[in-house]
Order: structure tokens, then C-alpha cells, then sequence
């Protein structure tokens, strides 16, 4: 036994001696769970957009068959050349991220993208995903109030590595989705607690003493956020 295990020990022993153990605190715990409006209603969706949008993230609300002409637009716009997307992501979403898709008439179809997929079973390195210019992911919840998504690690939302290391995260949320409260996403999050979270609030972002912004500091520099609307 160290010296220091020793000290700490008697110490404990001290303490023990001289008070009687002090009862467990009752938490209360009567969370506000309704924010007024449903998950998904047009109120919720209103707030989250602008909550997304004062966190300097790109915004868009399509229906489910827009979604891939989405995707391919706002990796267009970032430039990215080069794509990491989960293995459970829909087929269709993986084809946008690669720019393999139909266009309108008169539209020009984008360039093909570099398009890595990674999964639990076949990750792909750190080293890669740090060079990697995008991201495209589902998600789990969303939180109207705080204009937080959350993300669990399913197969279309893949490891937390390929969120955190690519400097463009493109994430679709379903309407349905979103949460008026974060006691509802944690109630939706607590069925399968086990799994590893993600809780994004806007684009990675600092600021040092004299309160400049830094993007990009400990995640993606932008969050593009594809709401599907018709869900």
C-alpha cells in the first residue's frame, strides 16, 4: 500500500468517525416534457430552423424525394471532392454524396465525388478521415429548443470518428424527429442508452479571450442540415 492510499484511507476513516453519513439528496426531477406543439409539427420545425441558422448552419426543408438532390447540392456548394458516408445509409443518399444522381432538365449534373463508406466492421483510418472534406449522415433526434441533433451510432449515422473529423457534416433529420424539449429526445435517446451519443449544436466553434470566433476547432466547420418535411 502507497503512502498516499494510506493517507486517503485515514482520512476516510476520520470523516467517518466524526459525522454520520449525510442521506441521498432527492432529485427532483419533473422535467418540462411538452414544449406545446408535437414532435414534427410546424411549430417545432419553425424554432429548430432558427435555432440551426443562429448557430451559423446551413439550412434546407425538402420532401423525402428531394432528399438526394439535396445532399448533392450542399456538397456542391462546400466543394467537396472527397465523401465518407456510414454502410447504413440509403442507397440513394450514398449515390447523391457520390453526385451519381439524375438532375432536373437544364440542370447540370454535378462532378463525381471520392466516396469512402465506413462501418464498425471495416473502419476507416484517423488518417483519412482527418483529409476527407465531408461527412453525410442520418440522425436520431433533434431539439427544437436548443437547436441540438443528436445522433446514436446506427448504421445511418455511423461511428462518431467520421463526424468529428471531416470539415463539412451534411445531416438529414426527419420532421418527425424533432423534439420540442430535450427530455423528449432523452426519452427517445434512453430506449437504447447503451449506445455511444453525439450531441451537435451548430458547426464546431470557439473563441479565445477577446471573444473572436474560430470555427472548425473541434469538429466540422460547417453543418449543412437537410429537414425532410413530408416524413
Amino acid at each position: 500500500m502507497s503512502a498516499k492510499t494510506e493517507i486517503l484511507a485515514a482520512v476516510r476513516a476520520a470523516i467517518a468517525q466524526s459525522q454520520p453519513a449525510a442521506p441521498d439528496p432527492q432529485v427532483v426531477r419533473d422535467y418540462r416534457f411538452h414544449a406545446g406543439s408535437p414532435a414534427g409539427s410546424e411549430a417545432v420545425v419553425a424554432e429548430f430552423v432558427e435555432a440551426l441558422e443562429d448557430y451559423h448552419a446551413h439550412v434546407v426543408q425538402v420532401t423525402a424525394e428531394q432528399v438526394p438532390e439535396a445532399i448533392d447540392d450542399l456538397l456542391e456548394s462546400a466543394e467537396a471532392t472527397s465523401v465518407v458516408v456510414p454502410s447504413g445509409l440509403p442507397q440513394a443518399w450514398q449515390e447523391a454524396a457520390a453526385g451519381q444522381i439524375s438532375r432536373g432538365r437544364g440542370r447540370k449534373r454535378s462532378d463525381p465525388r471520392d466516396v469512402h463508406v465506413d462501418s464498425r466492421e471495416e473502419p476507416l483510418d484517423k488518417e483519412y478521415l482527418a483529409d476527407v472534406d465531408a461527412v453525410v449522415t442520418a440522425a436520431r433526434a433533434g431539439v427544437s429548443l436548443s437547436g441540438t441533433i443528436v445522433l446514436d451510432g446506427e448504421p445511418d449515422q455511423g461511428r462518431r470518428a467520421i463526424t468529428l473529423l471531416p470539415d463539412v457534416h451534411v445531416c438529414v433529420v426527419r420532421a418527425s424527429q424533432v423534439q420540442g424539449t430535450v427530455p423528449e429526445a432523452v426519452a427517445i435517446l434512453g430506449e437504447h442508452a447503451e449506445r455511444p451519443q453525439t450531441w451537435i449544436a451548430g458547426p464546431s466553434a470557439t473563441s479565445d479571450i477577446e471573444l473572436v470566433r474560430v470555427d472548425g476547432v473541434h469538429g466540422p466547420r460547417t453543418l449543412c442540415v437537410v429537414i425532410v418535411t413530408d416524413d
